[in-house]
């Protein structure tokens, strides 16, 4: 029966190996496979299926119980029903009796010794019978106090052994505590004040040092008592944006002062007065990596970055790289219709450019989203056909349009909204418009060189300023900029 049992557990085993399925755990990469074994994207763009894993049946059997057993051989039983007769008791021959009873006894004979002698043995013999338990509890009691007597030798030996140990123990023990004291004592009397003394004397630099940093911000204060010339001077035109500028006679590509709207102070900004008839004005700008574009909510909603540069003529005619501010292109691209023009070049010096005749962001209450529309140019339409590497729907979660604004701490793409743990901005470096995640990434991380490996990349992602229908997911762009102007017909 136990035999058959097996065999039928080891038949269930290998009909299993054959059905089971297993969740879709990761392979030693850390990126999870799909059923022919080809890698899967991190982002988790692509659908998963499920595998088969292999199961190894237990084939130990445990061996039969053995060692010694619990009962000992049974006793003899003793013979019943048996009477033992007395044997009759016969005179010796030659006699131990006169042949007349009148003649009486006749001195002893052997036989009437032999007949005492055995009256005695009985007698003896039941005073032994009952002597014997007794010596055999004695011979116990003398073999229990013998064994008592040994194993109080044994243990007052073992406690011996103990203490001499003990005392071996506190005598390492001892000398080791006098060590340290020696060491401790030592320490306090000539290192700790050795110590103290160098201390003494860095604090002393660090005093000097104070000093004299006192007396240059002191030099500094006096400098500032007069007023102090402007470096880069504003260009004393100004405007609504920088399609009006121009049309006021700023044809200079440089920086300028602009006041959109009359109830909120002027601020500064990049106008290319230059490329397509001029008139745009510089939103984004990515030039060297000199500026984290891994900000939060509020620096996009604000902005940050160097808005230009002096080169030594007298005014900002150089670009920095920045970001104008949500707020701000909200409120320029909704005064109007609006064109963008993105311009991009890689590390060789080859240059494109994407251009969109509609492009609006809209207030913070909707998270800036993104409408676009009327594409040309020679870099590939991302923003509204998503990336042509991909098919489907694939193709259609890298599709910009549409989108609403996300940063790191402000989760607002298609990639399972509300899972920290999967977040487009977090693992592809700036602030952007993701849908699930991007075939575009102006504000990625900054790579020199321009190609670029997962191995590089902080969470194993294309998170470079790509542009995937020009170069590629593994190609950091060189420079990249978006500028905007208002857009007319007749242009």
């Amino acid at each position: 029966m136990r035999t058959l049992l097996l065999l039928y557990l080891c038949v269930y085993v290998a009909w299993a190996q054959d059905n089971l399925d297993y969740d879709d755990y990761d392979d030693a990469t850390g990126l999870p496979r799909n059923k022919t074994g080809a890698s899967v994207d991190a982002r988790g763009h692509r659908p998963l299926q499920r595998g088969r894993d292999s199961y190894n049946a237990n084939r130990y059997s445990p061996p039969p119980v053995s060692g010694r057993g619990r009962y000992r051989g049974r006793p003899t039983a003793a013979p019943t029903g048996q009477q033992v007769q007395e044997r009759e008791e016969q005179p010796e021959a030659g006699g131990c009796t006169h042949a007349s009873d009148e003649m009486g006894v006749l001195c002893p004979t052997g036989c009437e010794l032999k007949t005492t002698l055995q009256k005695q043995e009985r007698n003896v013999r039941t005073i032994v019978n009952e002597l014997k338990p007794q010596v055999d509890d004695l011979s116990r009691s003398s073999n229990n106090i013998f064994n008592y007597v040994n194993s109080m030798s044994s243990s007052l030996r073992e406690r011996q052994r103990i203490i001499t140990d003990n005392s071996r123990v506190v005598g390492q023990y001892t000398d080791s505590v006098e060590e340290q004291h020696a060491y401790i004592k030592e320490t306090v009397d000539t290192v700790f004040p050795s110590n103290i003394r160098v201390l003494q004397g860095v604090l002393d630099k660090i005093r000097l040092k104070i000093q004299k940093l006192e007396k240059a911000i002191q030099v500094q204060r006096e400098g500032c008592t007069e007023p102090c010339k402007t470096k880069c001077p504003i260009p004393v035109v100004s405007g609504k944006e920088c399609e009006d500028i121009f049309r006021r006679g700023g044809k200079d590509s440089q920086m300028y002062l602009i006041q959109p709207d009359a109830f909120y102070p002027p601020y500064k900004v990049f106008c290319d007065q230059s490329s397509q008839n001029g008139g745009w004005l510089l939103i984004q700008s990515r030039l060297d990596g000199s500026v984290d574009f891994g900000r939060r909510w509020d620096n996009y909603r604000r902005g940050f970055g160097n808005i230009a540069f002096d080169v030594g003529k007298g005014h900002c005619e150089t670009p920095g790289e920045y970001w104008l501010g949500n707020d701000r292109i909200s409120q320029l691209t909704k005064m109007g219709p609006t064109e963008v023009l993105i311009e991009m070049e890689d590390w060789t010096g080859a240059k494109v450019h994407a251009q969109y005749r509609q492009f609006t962001i809209q207030s913070e209450t909707s998270n800036y989203v993104l409408a676009v529309d009327g594409y040309s140019g020679t870099a590939g339409n991302c923003f509204l056909d998503g990336s042509l590497q991909l098919f489907g729907e694939n193709r259609t979660m890298t599709i910009h349009n549409g989108m609403m604004f996300s940063t790191y701490d402000r989760d607002n793409d298609n990639w399972l909204p509300g899972d920290p743990s999967k977040q487009c901005s977090k693992e592809d470096g700036g602030g952007w418009w993701y849908n699930r995640c991007h075939s575009a990434n102006p504000n990625g991380r900054y790579y020199i060189g321009g190609a670029y490996t997962r191995q590089m990349a902080k969470h194993g992602t294309d998170d470079g300023m790509v542009w995937m229908n020009w170069k590629g997911s593994w190609y950091s762009l060189k420079a990249i900029s978006m500028k905007i102007r208002p857009y007319f017909a007749s242009r």
